[in-house]
């Protein structure tokens, strides 16, 4: 499949407080826009296969009860990145902070599986909460070992 044909088939549609401030955000991660319109104001990026909407907030918005800061509580998306160093690089060059420093996770998929990934944190301008993951190898999984994390592994881009 041509890529620019590509439609992810689960889109989350953010509502947020400024759209143009949320862009920036994202821009910085590293996101493009693929189209924009106005009234109201809507933009629908994507990084890699991860597709985003973001939409100005509005009256009639298909919020089911008042948005209170931070949005999105309770949730957080996981977008793929080959490398979780740059994405932290460019986010804290455009003056964003970090929610957490980049980390070492490993999760079980099965009794004698468990697959790890680096992850950083990061809350857009509304507060979303984005995890941003690099994929590692398989492991052979520790017996009993539901997740577990080395934090002194990666927290720091090294040379």
């Amino acid at each position: 499949m041509n890529r620019a044909e590509y439609w992810n088939p689960l889109v989350p549609e953010l509502t947020v407080s400024d759209v143009e401030a949320s862009l920036s955000f994202y821009v910085a991660v590293g996101f493009t826009v693929r189209f924009r319109r106005t009234q109201p104001e809507f933009v629908y990026i994507e990084l890699g296969e991860a597709q985003l909407m973001l939409e100005q907030e509005h009256a009639s918005a298909w919020n089911v009860a008042p948005l209170d800061r931070p949005f999105g509580r309770g949730i957080n998306f996981q977008i793929e990145v080959p490398s979780v160093s740059d994405v932290a690089e460019r986010l804290k060059q455009a003056g964003y902070g970090l929610y957490r420093e980049p980390k070492e996770s490993w999760y079980s998929v099965s009794e004698s599986q468990q697959k790890g990934q680096i992850e950083l944190l990061a809350q857009d301008p509304d507060g979303y909460l984005m995890r941003f993951a690099q994929i590692l190898e398989s492991r052979e999984a520790t017996p009993n070992l539901v997740f577990e994390t080395n934090a002194s592994i990666y927290s720091n881009r090294s040379g």
